[in-house]
């Protein structure tokens, strides 16, 4: 259920929650409309890299819980683990997203043909090693935008980079040549408010030129 939460409240009220209530779920609808919330987020040429695995069932979890290191907690108890990939072969839906902006009347259709012809090519020949940096920026900001979208309907998260990353794909039936491990968002209800943590002043990190 969403809130009436303001975007500062939602901003400033995150933490990395650990803890959940094991017996609230999600419904398939609400997270579908999460995830399609999230992926309102920006992506290089609007290539859309994210993909995600909703682990949610005893099963997928089962499977997970050797490869997430420290945090087997958030595996346990989350509504589930939202494993975030990569795509290196994200081109390959690029007429489709560029084709669907003309149908929707948002790009005209020699624009489209003039950024397929200048993209496609590029993506195609880019290193794996340079596609492998674009998708881990894209899929990160879809990310983000997924984690502040999840309190807006109530539930609270917890970013994870401890994993086994040379095993998960292959872990959730994916190409591990083509789909790299970018995060897992556990997401569920919190049985605990996180800690605080502090920031330090903005003007440490800025430079005014």
């Amino acid at each position: 259920m969403k809130t009436n939460t303001s975007l500062k409240e939602v901003i400033k009220g995150r933490k990395s929650v650990r803890a959940y209530d094991p017996s609230v779920k999600i419904s398939k609808e609400e997270m579908t409309e999460i995830l399609t919330e999230a992926t309102l987020a920006p992506s290089s040429v609007n290539m859309q890299p994210w993909r995600f695995v909703v682990a949610e069932s005893d099963e997928a979890k089962a499977k997970l819980h050797p490869l997430v290191r420290f945090n087997t907690r958030q595996n346990e108890t989350s509504a589930a683990m939202i494993v975030i990939f990569g795509d290196l072969e994200c081109y390959e839906y690029g007429p489709e997203i560029y084709e669907t902006a003309v149908a929707e009347g948002k790009m005209m259709e020699e624009v489209k043909e003039q950024q397929l012809a200048a993209i496609m090519p590029l993506y195609q020949n880019l290193s794996k090693e340079k596609m492998n940096e674009i998708v881990q920026i894209d899929a990160s900001l879809a990310a983000m935008q997924l984690m502040l979208v999840a309190r807006t309907h109530g539930y609270e998260t917890n970013p994870i980079g401890g994993f086994e990353a040379d095993q998960l794909a292959e872990a959730l039936d994916l190409d591990p040549e083509r789909y790299v491990p970018v995060m897992i968002v556990s997401i569920g209800k919190a049985v605990e408010t996180g800690y605080d943590s502090i920031r330090l002043p903005i003007e440490k990190f800025t430079t005014w030129k």
